[in-house]
């Protein structure tokens, strides 16, 4: 068979997959409702912290662990990575009764500044802005039990029917829509927050185009869209966190950060960026093993953002000039 032959079949091939795996995984959410979450979030955190280990990613984990704390013992690492590994294995069980548990008041218990009081009372707009600590999708349940409807940011599956299965088990967290990151995306939310409405995205995932800022004593990359957002619109970031506390109960935590405005706009972003992934920072040494360590979040060392790239490129030409 020709190669043009084996291209034609391709898609056909791909749309065939995208079933399959998107009927097992239907499959799959209607088995794991069928058992009780304690139960769930138990075993799989259980299976997971035994397994997990023998994946490649756990030596990576282990490598970003000895970078943010290089004198902590081998066998400390150890303990936080395969605690790391319980707690997303629990993540994905619990991900199966998100609407349930976001019902389940008794489950959580919530500690908010004043500016996320107001944001809760639906005084104002702002922009929820979380890191993959304990079950992350559970750090917008006090705002939505508060009747806000939350519009939310997301990395979309490759399968769009795999895609869509796990769509409609958030659609209660983001009532406001789901919106996959697109070249689009940028201009729902600053029409959203201009009229007034609240944007949920992740901020501690990996950005080599982004800029550059200290996270454990060390460059990291980070994305500038939040502050860039937020700075735009003129509303506050609500930096959150969930903390799991035992098993499948949680304490929410989130505290306001104002965006400065002055005349240099990249460096009021930079320096926003920065206090965003200090508290993350704060945050993570409370509670290591229960961030995702296997995120390639630092620089190597005598790299500079792409910002500060074309900055020196921009003043190499005036120079020229």
């Amino acid at each position: 068979m020709s190669r043009k032959k084996k291209q034609r079949k391709h898609p056909k091939l791909t749309a065939v997959q995208n079933r399959v795996e998107g009927l097992a995984l239907t499959v799959a959410i209607w088995l794991f409702r069928l058992i009780p979450v304690d139960i769930a979030s138990y075993v799989m955190g259980a299976f997971w912290r035994r397994l997990a280990p023998f994946n490649a990613r756990h030596k990576r984990a282990l490598r970003h662990l000895k970078k943010a704390f290089p004198n902590m013992p081998r066998a400390e690492r150890e303990r936080i990575v395969r605690g790391m590994w319980e707690n997303l294995g629990r993540v994905a069980a619990e991900t199966f009764h998100i609407d349930r548990l976001l019902k389940q008041d008794y489950r959580f218990e919530a500690v908010a500044d004043e500016i996320t009081e107001q944001v809760l009372n639906g005084e104002r707009a702002c922009l929820f802005v979380s890191f993959h600590s304990a079950n992350w999708e559970l750090c917008v349940q006090p705002a939505v039990r508060r009747g806000i409807e939350i519009t939310g940011v997301y990395q979309a599956l490759r399968n769009p029917e795999a895609d869509k299965a796990l769509q409609a088990l958030r659609k209660d967290l983001y009532k406001g829509g789901l919106l996959s990151k697109s070249h689009q995306t940028a201009r729902k939310i600053l029409a959203t927050l201009k009229s007034g409405g609240i944007v949920a995205m992740m901020g501690d995932l990996r950005e080599t185009r982004g800029v550059q800022v200290p996270f454990f004593d060390q460059m990291a990359y980070a994305t500038p869209v939040p502050a860039s957002l937020a700075r735009s619109c003129n509303v506050p970031i609500v930096v959150g966190r969930v903390v799991r506390k035992k098993g499948v109960h949680f304490r929410i935590e989130a505290q306001a950060v104002e965006v400065p405005v002055t005349d240099n706009r990249q460096a009021d972003i930079e320096a926003a960026t920065a206090r965003i992934h200090a508290i993350f920072e704060s945050w993570i040494r409370e509670h290591p093993e229960q961030w995702m360590w296997i995120h390639k979040k630092w620089a190597p060392p005598g790299k500079t953002s792409a910002q500060k790239q074309a900055r020196r490129a921009a003043a190499a030409r005036l120079e020229d000039d």
